[in-house]
């Protein structure tokens, strides 16, 4: 079809001709709204950023406020549609008390609970210096809501 037939269809159509790539042999185009087409590239990149993993560190000797801190931040994150990835970093002597730091984290995702519901992508696992973990956001389940919802009436 040539430049002046796909324009002219474009005109009686009220869409516009966007071209997909010139690279092609004819160049390829399409018959779209514009403005569909730029929302839905947006779309596609706001996908793409969503994949990211945050970090969250703990120390072993960490205070109960700092790990509300820290749980308010992972919050954050995953409000935000980022995966987290929670490291409980071991020094020296701490490597020796595994059981106590694996404690701290089970403590810290209590609170991170209490925020926010979330599902373990990658459970507990031992690296040389530590414990990490990765979570993401949990799905909500429309027979909780329905569950609260018959409870209030």
């Amino acid at each position: 079809m040539s430049k002046e037939e796909a324009l002219q269809l474009a005109k009686e159509r009220s869409l516009d001709l966007i071209l997909i790539t010139d690279k092609a042999n004819p160049p390829v185009c399409k018959l779209i709204d514009y403005g569909k087409f730029v929302y839905q590239q947006k779309k596609k990149e706001k996908k793409k950023k969503s994949s990211q993993v945050k970090g969250i560190r703990l120390r072993f000797n960490i205070s109960y406020h700092d790990m509300e801190t820290r749980a308010k931040q992972a919050k954050e994150f995953l409000e935000d549609g980022d995966r987290v990835r929670i490291e409980m970093l071991l020094r020296g002597r701490e490597k020796a008390l595994g059981k106590f730091a694996k404690e701290k984290i089970d403590k810290f995702l209590e609170i991170l609970k209490s925020y926010i519901d979330f599902e373990i992508e990658q459970e507990l696992k031992k690296i040389p210096n530590g414990f990490y973990l990765i979570i993401k956001k949990g799905q909500q389940h429309e027979s909780k809501n329905k569950e609260v919802n018959s409870k209030e009436i």
